[in-house]
């Protein structure tokens, strides 16, 4: 499979496994570190043929996402779940170069755009996040990666969810089908209710 867009990764053993699974070109960040003129070449690149991000699902990816996102708004976007990038060996971190052929070629098959600001959007209020659990709770950052894995937005903190549920513009009725979907929907929350 070739593919069109570059794909940003950060760094040599990401472009390797992915190249050993598509044809790919790759920019790398060298880790959560990344400088002007990478940001100017992923700017380039945006321009030339577009690009796919695909960090690592850690804090470090979800840092590199982010800065390239305030300088490429409209950046394709590819995620894997915490634990499809989880390392065969233990003591090493996650990362994309664990992955298997098959997590990396869904992944980039599910490629996301997110949307730049739009009036007809109508954000998910912050009070049914809580009541699904995913702000507040014992279990709220394992239902955050669960609806993470199952919406293909990534793994958020508690203060990312909002804005990344508004970036990839994700309905209320998506969040509840993906709660039923992860089954994981708290009883005192029912369609009935919304």
């Amino acid at each position: 499979m070739r593919i069109e867009e570059i794909i940003v990764v950060e760094g040599k053993d990401d472009t390797r496994r992915i190249q050993e699974v598509v044809d790919a070109d790759t920019i790398e960040t060298i880790g959560s570190a990344i400088n002007e003129d990478i940001l100017e070449q992923i700017e380039h690149a945006q321009e030339t043929r577009g690009v796919i991000i695909f960090t690592d699902p850690d804090f470090s990816g979800e840092k590199i996402r982010k800065t390239i996102m305030e300088v490429v708004p409209d950046a394709q976007h590819a995620f894997l779940s915490r634990q499809l990038a989880a390392p065969k060996k233990r003591g090493n971190s996650l990362g994309v170069e664990h992955a298997s052929d098959e997590a990396i070629l869904e992944a980039l098959e599910k490629v996301v755009t997110p949307v730049i600001e739009s009036d007809d959007y109508q954000e998910i209020a912050r009070q049914t996040l809580i009541e699904y659990g995913l702000i507040a709770g014992a279990r709220a950052k394992e239902r955050r990666e669960k609806l993470g894995d199952e919406l293909r937005i990534g793994y958020t903190n508690s203060k990312q969810l909002t804005k990344r549920l508004k970036m990839f513009r994700i309905t209320e009725k998506e969040l509840i089908e993906a709660m039923h979907n992860i089954n994981d929907l708290p009883s005192e929350k029912s369609e009935e209710s919304i």
